[in-house]
């Protein structure tokens, strides 16, 4: 490959975003009646849902909640990994209503409902409160995330400099590692869980 193709594609990856945004989009998850990430980010499809109900009753363990706050609260608490959309947590929280485990009251200005846990939902919501949803996020995801950005930031930086600084012949290589690098990362999402 010559020296103005790689450049052609080294501006083709630029233009289709290879160069790693400001923020990155938190994982996001299949739309399913447990929850779908509006967060920052969509379309993963692959992975386990995350635990909307066992999120909700570990929040009410706290205190009571408006449903818009339990969506900020996990969204805190994942550092942005997941945020469940309103069409996963009202459900939800419509459905436990319905089993008599929580209860709403509309807050002293009529305005939006506060949900609290009633005496049949203390149990499952201090189990929930054990093992929170939100923690395995908070604690796997962010971090792996986080650790692959870096990486592929450095490595970015690393090809700038080859790309500004390096030889033809350091070029050509550059060109074949990331060609190698493109193979193998499409075979780990080939593979099968």
């Amino acid at each position: 490959m010559g020296f103005h193709r790689r450049m052609h594609a080294m501006h083709e990856m630029r233009m289709r975003g290879f160069g790693f945004p400001p923020v990155p989009p938190g994982p996001p998850f299949p739309p399913g009646p447990h929850g779908h990430g509006h967060g920052r980010g969509r379309g993963r499809g692959r992975g386990r849902r995350p635990n909307v109900r066992g999120a909700v009753l570990a929040l009410l363990t706290e205190r009571p909640m408006h449903g818009y706050e339990m969506i900020q609260e996990i969204d805190s608490r994942t550092g942005g990994a997941w945020r469940p959309s309103p069409g996963s947590i009202y459900p939800t929280l419509q459905l436990l209503e319905d089993e008599g485990v929580i209860t709403a009251a509309a807050d002293s200005d009529g305005g939006r409902k506060r949900f609290t846990l009633t005496d049949q939902g203390q149990e499952e919501a201090a189990a929930a409160a054990q093992t929170p949803p939100w923690a395995e996020f908070a604690e796997t995801t962010v971090n792996s995330w986080h650790d692959i950005r870096d990486a592929g930031a450095q490595a970015m930086h690393a090809l700038r400099q080859v790309m500004m600084t390096g030889t033809d012949d350091q070029r050509e290589r550059a060109a074949q590692v990331l060609d190698e690098t493109r193979r193998k990362l499409y075979a780990i999402l080939a593979e099968t869980e």
